[in-house]
């Protein structure tokens, strides 16, 4: 029998967005769960593809991230998608959450 350490087991009450919403070529359906976990970054999920990341202000601003990570297909499209999530994410840098 192999023995774990658990690194933690929070639980905790947060607050969770559902958007959907659609550009020009696509449509989107986003869970976003703001918590205080991980460095305060909110649990972004797409509804679509299960795909999900945590981003802060910088993670928006790299498109070839944002495209990487939920499977888009053009740069126009990750442009966009960061355009939406920096009006709707916090703009308050991370918390460091293992000092």
């Amino acid at each position: 029998m192999h023995v774990f350490e658990k690194m933690y087991d929070e639980h905790e009450k947060v607050k969770v967005r559902f958007v959907g919403f659609t550009t020009k070529d696509v449509r989107y359906d986003f869970g976003i769960v703001y918590t205080s976990m991980f460095f305060g970054k909110p649990l972004v999920i797409c509804m679509q593809t299960g795909r999900s990341a945590l981003l802060d202000p910088k993670d928006i601003e790299d498109h070839d991230y944002l495209q990487r990570i939920f499977r888009i297909d053009t740069k126009e499209q990750a442009e966009d998608l960061a355009e939406f999530f920096s009006d709707i994410l916090p703009t308050t840098p991370y918390v460091e959450q293992y000092e």
